[in-house]
């Protein structure tokens, strides 16, 4: 093993460029293997286990939970147990991204360094004090809080907590506070009591913590001026970004062939033009506005979220076509089917998405994504279909590749295995970046229409309502069925209304007649 290697942040997927520590699953001290689970990491899109692809013992941890760092930043060091700590600083304080690559000090390996590229921070300001280079290429410290909490006497009392499976920092924590952990529920892996949990717990007791200032995120949007003529881009893109005051450095591209387009431009401009946090309050005024008004963070995928459907709102012009559609022979059709095949459960909405694949097969002019560097249109071969899928803090759409391919079990078994681990946040990148095509159904709510936004660059999305029983007129005779209204939203710059209204008719014929999906 070499005798120093660095842990960084990893890269998963292609337009990840920073993460921000939830919490390390391993202490100082620790030995950790290659492949081991060390940190819960949380992205743009997912909250995922960081493994090792190091080995050796855990001598410094220097991400701390709630620090917002780039791909490849150093998080912390491995060495030999026989390393003095003054090579281990020397390592940290020595340690730089350099030319979006992170690279070890000379003489040392940085095993664990990400090879992927990552975004050029912008440079720390000018500082002659020696400290400089450590400050640069270290995470800062957690945010001190401000304030004093109060600890209710409920939390105090106990036996001896030093049995308590927690991490350091909720020790610590309890330590100060006088809190002990026999009175907190952990929340963490096989129990192990939080930071998080120390402060619910006073909360949930009646007492208040201290509010903490927001992470640093590293590198701030615009936060100093660098040199981005050499970051690839659309010219378009460029001008915008003069006019706007936005650092290309600063947006993540979508582009073709990697380039900054018009729509990163305008999200990183929607970004970094939300409102600033409010200055604390005084405890006076604290005391009697708390109770109506509390200011919850956004997350960072709840900001990516919001971020990309401004833009998409903003840019794209949005049409809607609905239709009725009856749903009585499907739910004949899947009733035969998990009746008659052991194992299988297929669903409503495993149907939805067959017969939308099989739909944009006969329809490819909706089956297509939009290029806004190129100005050109991307038509899929198979129906990539992106279902929505809810989970804590915010939505993600896992994939379902090439459905038209697929056959209902096939799609049931996976789109269940997909959205099981949606929301355990463990799904791999390219299970939820791409797509052609997206279905957002809100039909288990009772929810009769409604319309959704489109996801880019996919150029439309299916919002799928709750069937209903409604009288309708068939021959000229009035009889009930179970309707469900579907709502195709399309970007107009790319699909023409007769195109959006020919692809829900296929779409009706489908589902009105299942059995053709079947041959």
């Amino acid at each position: 093993m070499a005798r120093i290697q660095a842990i960084t942040v990893p890269k998963w997927g292609l337009t990840m460029t920073e993460g921000t520590v939830s919490e390390w699953l391993v202490e100082e001290g620790d030995t950790i293997a290659i492949g081991d689970p060390i940190m819960d990491m949380e992205t743009s899109k997912i909250v995922n286990v960081v493994e090792s692809i190091v080995a050796g013992t855990l001598r410094r941890k220097l991400a701390q939970p709630g620090d917002t760092l780039p791909v490849a930043a150093l998080m912390g060091v491995v060495a030999e147990a026989d390393v003095a700590d003054a090579e281990i600083e020397a390592f940290i304080a020595d340690y730089k991204i350099d030319d979006k690559v992170a690279v070890a000090p000379a003489g040392a390996d940085a095993g664990g360094a990400a090879p992927a590229a990552a975004p050029e921070p912008a440079p720390a300001p000018a500082d002659p004090a020696p400290a400089a280079a450590v400050s640069a290429a270290t995470p800062a410290p957690a945010a001190e809080t401000a304030g004093a909490p109060s600890v209710p006497e409920a939390l105090k009392g106990g036996d001896d907590d030093s049995g308590v499976h927690a991490t350091v920092h909720a020790r610590r924590l309890a330590a100060e506070l006088g809190v002990n952990l026999n009175n907190v529920n952990g929340s963490g892996r096989n129990g192990r009591v939080g930071v998080a949990d120390i402060e619910q717990a006073i909360v949930a007791a009646g007492g208040s913590v201290a509010a903490k200032a927001p992470p640093q995120r590293i590198p701030e949007v615009n936060a100093a001026p660098v040199d981005d003529s050499k970051v690839p881009a659309t010219s378009v893109a460029r001008r915008l970004a003069r006019s706007l005051g936005v650092n290309l450095h600063s947006c993540r591209p979508t582009g073709r062939h990697g380039k900054v387009c018009r729509y990163d431009v305008e999200a990183a401009h929607a970004l970094a033009s939300g409102a600033s946090a409010p200055a604390a309050p005084t405890p006076e005024i604290a005391a009697e506005t708390a109770p109506a008004v509390q200011a919850v963070p956004m997350s960072g995928m709840r900001r990516t979220i919001a971020s990309r459907l401004q833009a998409s709102k903003q840019t794209i012009p949005h049409y809607r076509v609905s239709m009725d559609i009856k749903l009585d022979a499907l739910l004949a059709l899947r009733k035969q089917i998990n009746e008659g095949e052991p194992g299988v459960n297929v669903s409503v909405n495993d149907c939805v998405v067959k017969a939308v694949a099989m739909a944009l097969v006969k329809c490819p002019e909706v089956n297509v994504q939009y290029d806004e560097a190129t100005r050109s249109i991307q038509r899929f071969t198979d129906a990539d279909i992106s279902v929505a899928v809810a989970i804590a803090d915010g939505l993600i759409t896992p994939i379902v590749r090439a459905a038209n391919t697929k056959t209902l079990g096939q799609i049931s078994t996976e789109a269940r295995d997909l959205a099981t681990r949606a929301r355990a946040g463990t799904l791999k990148a390219d299970e939820f970046q791409g797509g052609s095509f997206s279905i957002s159904n809100l039909g288990m709510f009772g929810v009769r229409q409604f319309d959704a936004i489109i996801n880019p660059p996919q150029a439309a999305i299916l919002a799928v309502a709750g069937g209903e029983q409604r009288m309708v007129v068939e021959n000229g005779e009035p009889q009930v069925a179970t309707v469900m209204t579907v709502s195709l939203s399309a970007d107009h710059r790319v699909i023409d209304g007769a195109v959006a209204a020919q692809f829900l008719q296929v779409l009706k014929r489908f589902m009105e007649t299942p059995s053709l999906m079947l041959v």
